[in-house]
């Protein structure tokens, strides 16, 4: 089963599965127990968010810079590829073979954000992915 990449926020697409939060910080402003029902997360996961020196660092300039962003793509890839890292990334893309689920992030850009390392990163162990890139939807009245 394909491991979904979306935007953290967005309307859950069908047969999606569980999402897990690929981000440092939780949603501001939202209880912990609304997380899940305002389709932010089901679980945190931010062993796979950038570390909060590279997150600070790529906030800088608001990610336009294409050389900025190709130096923060290089600096994730290796955070990624710490042991325990990497084997968060092996794991999910083990068990997307037989499990549904999405990971996501809450940039507005795609291509300017960690996801799309991810992706790329699950693809290279095997993890058929779909990227499901939409905005996300007004939150719901708590």
């Amino acid at each position: 089963m394909p491991i979904r990449i979306v935007r953290l926020g967005s309307a859950r697409g069908e047969g999606e599965g569980p999402r897990l939060g690929t981000v440092r910080r939780p949603p501001r402003g939202v209880k912990k127990s609304d997380y899940a029902r305002l389709d932010f997360y089901d679980a945190w996961l931010p062993e796979l968010a950038p570390s909060e020196k590279l997150r600070k660092s790529a906030m800088k300039g608001g990610g336009v810079d294409p050389a900025a962003w190709r130096r923060f793509a290089r600096a994730y890839r290796a955070e990624m590829n710490a042991p325990e890292r990497r084997h968060f990334i092996e794991t999910l893309a083990r068990l997307s073979r037989d499990a549904s689920f999405a990971v996501g992030c809450y940039c507005e850009d795609f291509s300017r954000c960690h996801r799309s390392i991810l992706a790329e990163l699950f693809a290279a162990q095997g993890a058929d992915v779909i990227v499901d890139d939409e905005p996300p939807r007004p939150r719901r009245a708590p």
